[in-house]
């Protein structure tokens, strides 16, 4: 075993010391009321069905994982104290931390972690469950990840907010209550424990005063379902919700209030259109200069103006430019003539309909100012919105047709990224099998530069071929209320959510 071992021994302490001494502090008090812009059902509350960063918002304050992001460090040992890799590349053994307990009183074992990573079935299971070949207990506090081949992304998937899979979840209490028991009654590792939850409208939790780390500021926090954004910034102004994520729209609202205050983050997510039909030869979107004529003709600084406060960034990449191994692009310029003349040349001098223009529901006006930009130079789309699940699903069962505008907060790397958004075995509709090469090349280099100029030449043939229209690396904003000191906002960059909750504070009286 060689690689990490120093960092992460000497991360592990400093978190360790951190929590260590901040056991003196206050006990916890008072609540703090999020109101969430989507409805809160039960499968949210385990990670096993974990989809995405929306199920994680819970998993922070219910669950621990082995490895998770932490304020300064992107892949921190949280529930493993340290991790190794074996020289081969092969195996990858962690060290649990001890005197851990489950909410229940449970201690943690090593078979929950077995039984996490087996139950786990989210949008990665097929992916890890093919390429970890066992999962060995040496002891009564260390475990063994055995590969296949070498996978050098394993810490990266594996990890709390890339798949999620690294949520551990107690064994006993999930066989004794069943994955249906389970949901109604989360038990985890988290800062904060399960009280109550009515499915579509809230969910109570309170300070878990064995919690290993750093003990909660606040002793109960409510999360509402509040999915009409004028609604929430009613409430906040009203003093019913004390935080929540708002479109530009009703943020230019908290603005104009001296009670409130606007907290924007810095986010992993970016928007962009995706061309569904580019893979089909009698479709206008199969000819590369149509697809650069819809480049040209998006005026993504106007759109980052009116749609995002001017606190987006326009970007020619799907990938943001501060993960791992993401290729910094700068956008195709705004020249809707230009884009004119190549529709010409394609042999569209009038245009054409392009058919429906299905956005991720969250960024409507995104999609409303795209399809008018499209339109002024011919390109005549028809806004069709659809609930969140019910896109994702059709999404990703390749039942959408014409154009998607896609907004992702997937975290990890650049590699992660490409294999969901453009290998044909995740969402894309088709491949290049080029560019599957050199993907399958990067995913076994074991080598840093070499991995790298890899995945910055597949990223480069993307752009030229251009595959995608990338609009925004988007910030998150959300509006805070007047008894909150540390909102949490931005702690952990790149996350669309308030971490640690640990870190939550209200003012004093």
């Amino acid at each position: 075993m060689r690689r990490y071992v120093s960092m992460w021994f000497l991360v592990a302490m400093v978190v360790t010391g951190l929590a260590k001494a901040a056991m003196a502090q206050r006990p916890p008090e008072g609540q703090l009321i999020l109101g969430m812009d989507f409805t809160i059902v039960p499968a949210l509350l385990d990670p096993s069905e974990m989809t995405g960063a929306t199920a994680a918002i819970f998993a922070y304050a219910l669950h621990d994982a082995l490895l998770k992001p932490w304020p300064g460090h992107p892949m921190a040992p949280a529930l493993a104290e340290s991790w190794t890799e074996s020289p081969d590349g092969l195996a990858y053994e962690f060290t649990l931390r001890e005197g851990v307990t489950f909410h229940n009183g449970d201690p943690l074992t090593v078979e929950d972690v077995r039984y996490s990573f087996v139950r786990y079935q989210g949008v990665f299971a097929a992916l890890l469950h093919e390429k970890v070949q066992a999962v060995e207990i040496l002891d009564a506090h260390r475990l063994r990840f055995v590969l296949h081949t070498p996978w050098p992304d394993f810490p990266t998937v594996y990890s709390a907010l890339v798949s999620g899979a690294a949520w551990v979840v107690p064994k006993a209490y999930v066989e004794r209550v069943g994955d249906a028991g389970f949901k109604q009654h989360p038990i985890g590792l988290g800062p904060y424990r399960f009280v109550r939850a009515t499915p579509g409208i809230e969910l109570v939790l309170e300070a878990y005063d064995r919690y290993w780390g750093k003990p909660p500021a606040i002793q109960r926090l409510i999360f509402k379902s509040v999915p009409e954004p004028t609604t929430l910034l009613a409430m906040l102004k009203t003093g019913e919700l004390d935080m929540g994520s708002l479109p530009p729209d009703e943020a230019a609202g908290v603005t104009r209030d001296p009670t409130l205050r606007l907290v924007p983050a810095t986010t992993g997510v970016t928007a962009w259109l995706e061309f569904l039909g580019q893979w089909d030869p009698t479709s206008p979107w199969h000819d590369r200069r149509v697809r650069l004529a819809a480049n040209l003709a998006i005026d993504k600084q106007a759109i980052n103006d009116v749609a995002g406060l001017g606190l987006d960034r326009p970007t020619g990449s799907i990938i943001p430019r501060v993960l791992e191994f993401a290729l910094p692009l700068e956008p195709f310029p705004y020249d809707p003539v230009q884009a004119k003349r190549l529709l010409a040349e394609a042999g569209y001098p009038q245009g054409f309909d392009a058919g429906d223009l299905t956005p991720f529901p969250p960024i409507l006006r995104v999609a409303e100012a795209v399809s008018n930009d499209l339109g002024a130079v011919g390109i005549r789309t028809q806004l069709r919105t659809m609930e969140r699940q019910a896109w994702a699903r059709a999404w990703r069962e390749k039942k959408l047709t014409g154009l998607v505008l896609a907004d992702s907060p997937r975290l990890g790397n650049a590699a992660i990224r490409i294999e969901q958004y453009v290998l044909g075995t995740g969402l894309a509709y088709g491949s290049f099998p080029d560019l599957d090469a050199l993907f399958q090349q990067q995913a076994v280099a074991r080598d840093r530069s070499t991995r790298e100029a890899l995945l910055h030449r597949l990223q480069f043939l993307m752009h030229e071929r251009v595959m995608h229209a990338p609009l925004l690396e988007r910030a998150v904003l959300y509006g805070v209320g007047p008894r909150v000191d540390e909102p949490a906002i931005g702690l952990i960059p790149l996350l669309t959510f308030a971490a640690p909750y640990e870190e939550m504070r209200l003012k004093r009286p």
